[in-house]
């Protein structure tokens, strides 16, 4: 499992720390973007989930699980997400976050990926209250993707 982990820029150690502490099994590495994590896990996404939902966080601020991790180029997150769009039962909502790639548009992504899912699977689209969210979170040249239902993806309130 991989999980895209957001903390406060400079609360980068503490919010490792806190990771290996809840989830003991773990491999954190930086990115190029500061507060950005990526860790990985042998644990399951429910046991990251019922791990992290009750833990008293002071660094992590979001905690989002990625089923693949692709090159950032279009046709191979159109590819994954293809796969992964069999996962959907119910409504979706296409969400992008781009982090260091110009050649990609959040607005253009969450439209094109939302047409290809409608179009293969019949989905519907509810932007206000979707059963299902499919995040793809872009940073630089590799894309993250995550299927998931609306409580899967955690915020936590970090008060400094």
């Amino acid at each position: 499992m991989i999980l895209l982990v957001t903390t406060r820029p400079g609360r980068e150690g503490d919010a490792i720390l806190e990771l290996e502490w809840a989830l003991e099994k773990v491999r954190v590495k930086g990115t190029d973007w500061k507060g950005v994590l990526l860790a990985e896990t042998p644990l399951s996404k429910e046991e990251v989930l019922e791990r992290l939902k009750n833990f008293e966080t002071q660094a992590i601020q979001r905690v989002v699980p990625l089923d693949e991790l692709v090159s950032a180029k279009l046709e191979d997150i159109e590819k994954a997400l293809l796969r992964l769009g069999e996962k959907i039962k119910g409504t979706f909502a296409v969400r992008a976050k781009v982090r260091g790639n110009r050649g990609l548009s959040e607005r253009k992504l969450e439209v094109e990926l939302g047409s290809l899912l409608v179009g293969r699977y019949g989905l519907k689209v509810d932007l206000s209250e979707p059963d299902y969210l499919v995040l793809v979170e872009i940073l630089g040249k590799r894309a993250g993707i995550g299927v998931l239902r609306r409580d899967e993806v955690l915020r936590f309130d970090v008060i400094d």
